[in-house]
């Protein structure tokens, strides 16, 4: 029998034919099909999973039942024209079950209805006339902080009468913008003084602090007679 020369082309099809022709050597099969072999494998790892799911879509629906749990979770009407939902939703579950701001932020301990207090084993029911309206005194008058009012500016609807650049700014320096008594540790550098947990709402992201911003301008205004300019 005559030898035969096989020229390869740098063809796939070429390489097919001579397999069919039965011209290629037994290695060149086996690598050719180690080859195809492991390409399949490759197609198979690297091809989505049915019904997997990933870092990303679960921090999706995280978030996305924080805004849910936000949402059902707030005491008073909320006014949701011309503001981002999800925002609102975000900043509410922040403010009501993560940072419990009613608890201080509220004229009188506790911040409940009359048989609305949970640690009486009561169904909770936060006051929605008082929510959020600040005047709580801490130890002495003039020595001891007072919780200020939260709610939006009847006139300029701004939270706690602050721009969100000056809301950002008081929430990542404690720096008290309005400059009430007291002055602490000086009045030249007067800050917010405990129990206002503002060192650790300094670690929030941007996008946080502009949620529980936005969740304030969401809820109702309280007029001057009930603590403002407080």
């Amino acid at each position: 029998m005559k030898s035969q020369t096989i020229l390869m082309k740098p063809k796939s099809g070429r390489v097919v034919e001579l397999v069919r022709r039965g011209v290629l050597s037994t290695l060149g099969k086996f690598m050719l099909a180690a080859a195809t072999l492991v390409a399949a494998m490759l197609v198979f790892t690297l091809s989505p999973v049915s019904g997997a799911r990933g870092p990303d879509t679960d921090q999706q629906d995280d978030s996305e039942s924080r805004v849910q749990q936000g949402l059902a979770i707030a005491p008073v009407p909320l006014d949701l024209q011309g503001k981002n939902r999800a925002l609102v939703g975000l900043g509410s579950y922040l403010v009501n079950a993560q940072g419990d701001c009613a608890a201080c932020h509220t004229d009188v301990a506790p911040a409940f209805l009359l048989g609305g207090n949970p640690y009486l084993g009561q169904p909770e029911m936060i006051d929605p006339a008082r929510y959020l309206i600040g005047g709580r005194q801490f130890g002495v008058p003039g020595v001891g902080p007072r919780s200020r009012n939260l709610t939006p500016d009847p006139v300029t609807g701004l939270p706690a009468g602050y721009t969100f650049e000056e809301f950002l700014h008081v929430m990542r320096t404690g720096e008290d913008l309005k400059h009430l008594p007291p002055f602490f540790p000086s009045a030249q550098l007067d800050l917010l003084l405990n129990p206002m947990p503002w060192p650790g709402f300094s670690k929030f992201t941007d996008r946080d602090i502009r949620a529980i911003y936005e969740y304030l301008r969401a809820i109702p205004s309280r007029s001057p007679g009930s603590g403002f300019p407080q």
